[in-house]
Order: structure tokens, then sequence, then C-alpha cells
């Protein structure tokens, strides 16, 4: 599927949600799956639910150390994350593709190993990641967490492009929220503060 521009909501200059849109965990958001998460949203539905897998939380591993049938396969090398706490013990391969210039997203979600060796095959440019589980939300459910102000919606695509641990909560919620910079920039314990 491709996915054009970040849609901006009519009546303020926040950007509304949609497959191919990042989330970001709002500063206050303590729930230990998601805090200072990013996530990239792969379904969204206003009346089907939504889901997403979050991109920054790399375990270490490759799919060809977590799965030995990989091992020697164009896969072996592809970084492996948790994905969300839905289904974790399930492996979701999701490619995507940004072309900047022509503002154009294309994302492959779910796809299976052969499918997913043809891609990078046909073009070296994808970026392939593993996620163990996923992200869910039920219908409604995220426009109403986006409205409580637990996640910002995020247009900044382009981090994606970058090596895996270069996707950093914390400069990603200060570009585009700088005014929760000071939330941002507190320790996960006050105490040490």
């Amino acid at each position: 599927m491709d996915r054009m521009r970040m849609n901006r909501s009519s009546h303020s200059n926040e950007l509304t949600a949609h497959a191919g849109s990042l989330l970001l965990a709002h500063p206050s958001l303590l729930d230990p799956n998601f805090r200072r998460s990013v996530i990239l949203l792969t379904a969204y539905g206003e009346s089907e639910g939504s889901i997403g897998v979050v991109v920054n939380r790399p375990i270490g591993k490759t799919l060809g150390e977590y799965d030995p049938e990989l091992s020697t396969s164009l896969l072996a090398d592809v970084p492996l994350f948790i994905g969300g706490p839905v289904v974790r013990d399930q492996l979701i391969l999701v490619a995507w593709k940004l072309s900047a210039e022509a503002g154009v997203f294309k994302l492959y979600f779910g796809i299976d190993h052969l499918k997913a060796q043809q891609i990078l095959q046909d073009d070296p440019e994808f970026q392939l990641r593993g996620y163990l589980g996923h992200a869910g939300w039920s219908e409604g459910q995220l426009d109403a967490e986006i409205e409580q102000k637990s996640w910002v919606v995020s247009g900044c695509l382009p981090v994606l492009d970058g090596k895996p641990e270069e996707i950093d909560w914390h400069e990603l919620i200060c570009h585009e929220r700088p005014e929760l910079r000071l939330l941002a920039d507190a320790p996960d314990d006050p105490s040490l503060n």
C-alpha cells in the first residue's frame, strides 16, 4: 500500500493518524509496554481498529539468530524487535521504503519469508524488520487515546530509513512538540533527579 503525506486536521496544526503515521508516546504515558515508544501505525480504521509495531525496541538479535532456518538466507541479518504486547510469540515481517522526493511511503506488513526475500531482491532500498508481537487498538480506542494526549502523531518518517538504533524517541518528541521537552527530559525515577 502506498501512503502519501501526513494529514493535518483542519482545526489545528496537529497531524491526524493514518496507516503510515508514527505514534510517539507522550512523556506522561507510563505503561511499560509503551513508555517512550515510537510506533509505526500499519493499519488505521475508525471502525475496524488499528495495528502498529514499536520500532525503537530492538532485542539485539537478527532473524538468522532467532530462526536457524533463516541463517543462510537474505533475511539472516534483518534486525528483530519487540513489536508490542499483542501475540508476542508471533513473528511479523514488515518492509518499507520512503521516497521523500515523491512524498510516497510504501509499506508491506505481515509478509512471509518468501515475499520478504523477493522484495529485497527486487529493490534493496527497502528497509526490512522483524517484530515479535504488535500493538493493537479496538474500534475508536486509538482516536480516544490520541484525544487524551497519550500519543503524539508524527510525520518524521525519514527516521525509519536510518539504522534501527538511531530511532530516538526523545529527539522525535522534542522535535514534534518542543513544549514537552521538560517532561521528556525527566528521568524514569524522579528520585534520581
